[in-house]
Parts: structure tokens; sequence; C-alpha cells
């Protein structure tokens, strides 16, 4: 008996968009759309939380005025993307966006503690495809942090590990170095 490939529906951000306004979702569901998917997230812990507050304090230091830094909001990349990533730094001022969410990024940072296979493998080529200059991925559990620049073709072509004791300074603000232990407060 032959079995019939099934295709998955896949959402564009407008219809997204219009079935969370219309309540098709609960309301405490944590959704976001990558390439036509709906995908819910899993609940934080509180060392993903932290993790998330250490980078958004970190990149405090390093993006000041002409910038926002982003906690867990919508960023529109495409027809059929609306990813939230945990840090996004943005150009201009929060009240940029008060009609619209962003189409862009100068950096991303997702916090992977169980999202990592997520955050890899549709994540950041999913920034590396919008263009985003540069993503970072903060391991927890490794206590690492992965570096992704110079998008092309959509991939990163650069990949750089970070450990504990070294230090990364950002593309869009290359005079700010960062210790990579600022992003694990539990360590030091």
């Amino acid at each position: 008996m032959a079995v019939a490939d099934i295709d998955l529906y896949r959402w564009t951000r407008e219809e997204y968009e219009r079935l969370v306004e219309s309540g098709a979702f609960p309301s405490e569901a944590k959704l976001e759309l990558v390439d036509g998917l709906v995908y819910q997230m899993a609940p934080q812990t509180s060392f993903h939380s932290t993790g998330v507050r250490a980078a958004q304090e970190g990149l405090g230091r390093a993006f000041t005025d002409g910038f926002d830094i982003r906690v867990q909001m919508p960023l529109v990349l495409g027809e059929s993307s609306e990813p939230e990533p945990d840090v996004a730094v943005v150009t201009g001022h929060f009240s940029d966006y008060s009609f619209s969410h962003p189409t862009t990024a100068v950096l991303v940072v997702e916090v992977a503690e169980r999202s990592l296979s997520h955050d890899r493998q549709k994540k950041i080529p999913l920034y590396a495809r919008a263009g985003i200059p540069e993503a970072w991925l903060l391991v927890l559990p490794q206590r690492i942090l992965e570096v992704y620049r110079e998008p092309r073709d959509g991939a990163y072509r650069s990949r750089t590990v970070l450990k504990l004791g070294e230090a990364v300074s950002p593309l869009a603000s290359p005079g700010v170095s960062i210790p990579v232990a600022a992003f694990f407060p539990w360590e030091r």
C-alpha cells in the first residue's frame, strides 16, 4: 500500500498575525513564525531567563544612542517569518517601532538551554538568509558563545566559538569588548 506525500501548510506572516489577533491560540502561548511554520516555544527556566538578562545587560554597554535593545519581541523577516529573538539590537529608538516591527537587526542573540537544536538549525540560518550581519548563540550548558558572521547565500560564512576568559566585540560597535563571562554571571 502506497503512502501519499503530505505537505505542511506554511503560513504567511499576515495569516499568522490574523490568527493571533483572532484568539486562535491561547493567550499564554509563546509562539513564533519561522519559515511559515508556527513553533511553540518551551517555558523559560530561571537559567534561560538569567542568560537573556545577562545578554541584554552586556549589550547595553556596547549599544547606547541610536540603538534599541529588544528582548523577546517580534522581528519581521520576510513574508513567512516573524521570530522573537531572545535579544535583538536594532537601529533607532523604541518609539520608531510603534506601528510596525523592525525588519532587520544589526545583531541577534539566541540563548540556548533546551532549544539548542532549533536555534542552530532553524533560527541562525533564518537570520543569515535575512542578511543580519551578526548572530550570537549563547549556549548555556557548555558555557560558550558561538558568533556567526558574514551572511552570504543564505548561510553564515564565519563561526567562532568563544569560551569563558575570552571577549567579543560586536561588528556594529567594534570599539567595545565584552567579556564572554559577562553572559554567564553564575560563573564569576
